[in-house]
């Protein structure tokens, strides 16, 4: 399908890694840079879902890559195996995370760890492990995107979350600054609130609804 916003062929030779992108906007992002040309890898835990947004995608231009981006070995093992195939990487899309909404008096230390271990090792772990391998040698360049949710008003009910989104956005900051030396942008994107299959089957009917009156339009974002 073209894009409804750019035109065909922007990202002709371009290589892009989609982190989460079996599902919701990691797939729907995914998608829309093959549409502009670009070879696409998604990356994420399952590979069902992952071969389902590859399946979706024109003239096999994603292909997916089970990866654990919790996991330092399989990081680089992903890293190195792009490059082997394509000899690039020109954009990396930090979009997996997750969390679970529970009072703060509950979180327990694990399950604290886990949600930052996730969204922000994670985020750390591919960043880095993308911008020393394929962006920085050579003097390349590129552009990094981090997807977080606003920790600005905080996240009631997330906090694990609400400090995590927080700190990969002051990553984002620093690296910024850091690597413009090396021709890489990077920005963090605080998506709003969309009617994913994960904000519909595993949040609170009446959680959805309150999410969905705090959009000025009164109706949740689409994919």
């Amino acid at each position: 399908m073209p894009s409804k916003l750019f035109q065909p062929g922007l990202l002709d030779g371009q290589v892009a890694i989609v982190s989460g992108g079996g599902s919701g906007l990691g797939r729907a992002t995914a998608l829309e840079l093959a549409s502009l040309g670009a070879r696409v890898i998604v990356c994420g835990r399952r590979e069902e879902p992952l071969a389902e947004t590859a399946a979706q995608a024109e003239d096999g231009r994603v292909h997916a890559h089970p990866c654990d981006i919790r996991e330092e070995d399989q990081v680089e093992a992903l890293v190195d195996a792009v490059l082997a195939e394509h000899g690039q990487i020109d954009l990396l899309v930090n979009n997996a995370g997750g969390q679970y909404m529970t009072p703060a008096e509950d979180i327990t230390p694990k399950g604290f760890r886990t949600v930052l271990r996730l969204n922000v090792e994670g985020t750390w772990l591919m960043t880095h492990a993308v911008a020393t391998r394929a962006m920085i040698p050579g003097g390349r360049g590129g552009k990094i995107v981090n997807v977080t949710l606003s920790p600005h008003h905080g996240l009631p009910g997330m906090a694990h979350s609400s400090a995590a989104r927080a700190a990969v956005e002051n990553l984002t900051r620093v690296l910024s600054i850091e690597w413009a030396r090396f021709g890489i942008r990077l920005t963090a994107l605080a998506a709003g609130h969309f009617a994913t299959e994960t904000l519909r089957t595993k949040y609170p009917k009446q959680v959805v609804e309150g999410v969905a009156g705090t959009v000025p339009l009164g109706r949740l974002g689409t994919e």
